[in-house]
């Protein structure tokens, strides 16, 4: 089973994410519920967990500072929970690595739906990591699971899908699209994930590392300069990035690439 460290200040919301969920039915077992950040860095460093389910405002140490202190130590894939509908904060917590970001009030399908892709995630991970598994084969499938292209007949998405396309090794916004089509961002979000399956930045970080990938196979160009080159730029949130797809940093896949 999955190690589960739940974070939550409202003793309501923390007991229901303890007793509604059903944590068996996802392989998972909560190791530890804390009421603030600080509890939760204790907890991570203890029980060192697989999944990571925590809210952004709370006393003593907030959810992102908690996951700052530990996102790049402990390999563990992170849901927040928030109130805050404000952008600063999805895009602090992409770059922490976290997986999912869902607003309160919390819709349970949400809830579970979010947990069944970090347990996916974490599968990954042991899969990639396996001694059985090379690196060149794990790179091979991710490249092999994301080469498949818009083949639909909506103008609106292949607009955007050649936007990424053009564009994706300078930086992104869904604001840039909103200015460029004069759409809202919610309708080409929403249009977005229809059509391909997953949201405009999921899919601007796939198709990123996915050009990282094959820049790093062919073995030409120092790690840093392929963060830059594909878009994403600052080293540590390219490590993190790179290691929620690959199971591994940038580094290890090169040393893997090499001694394969």
């Amino acid at each position: 089973m999955y190690k589960v460290v739940v974070i939550e200040d409202e003793d309501i919301i923390r007991k229901g994410l303890l007793f509604l969920i059903d944590w068996a039915k996802h392989n998972c077992s909560v190791v530890s519920d804390c009421a603030n950040g600080q509890e939760g860095l204790a907890a991570i460093q203890t029980f060192r967990p697989d999944i990571v389910i925590t809210d952004i405002s709370m006393p003593i140490m907030d959810g992102l500072e908690m996951i700052r202190r530990t996102y790049e130590s402990y390999d563990y894939s992170a849901i927040i929970l928030s109130s805050y509908s404000d952008f600063e904060y999805a895009q602090n917590a992409i770059r922490y690595g976290v997986l999912r970001y869902l607003l309160k009030p919390l819709k349970k399908a949400e809830l579970e739906e979010a947990i069944d892709k970090a347990v996916t995630e974490c599968e990954k991970k042991r899969y990639y990591t396996s001694s059985s598994f090379s690196m060149r084969e794990s790179a091979e499938e991710f490249l092999q699971e994301n080469s498949q292209s818009y083949s639909g007949s909506d103008v609106l998405i292949t607009e955007i899908m050649d936007f990424i396309h053009e564009n994706y090794q300078k930086k992104i916004l869904m604001s840039d699209l909103v200015k460029k089509m004069n759409y809202s961002d919610t309708f080409l979000n929403k249009k977005f994930k229809e059509a391909v399956g997953t949201t405009f930045m999921e899919y601007v970080n796939r198709y990123r590392i996915q050009k990282a990938v094959l820049m790093l196979m062919d073995q030409e160009l120092p790690v840093q300069e392929v963060a830059w080159k594909c878009g994403i730029g600052e080293y540590k949130y390219f490590n993190t990035v790179f290691k929620k797809y690959l199971g591994c940093s940038p580094k290890e896949f090169m040393a893997g690439i090499k001694n394969k």
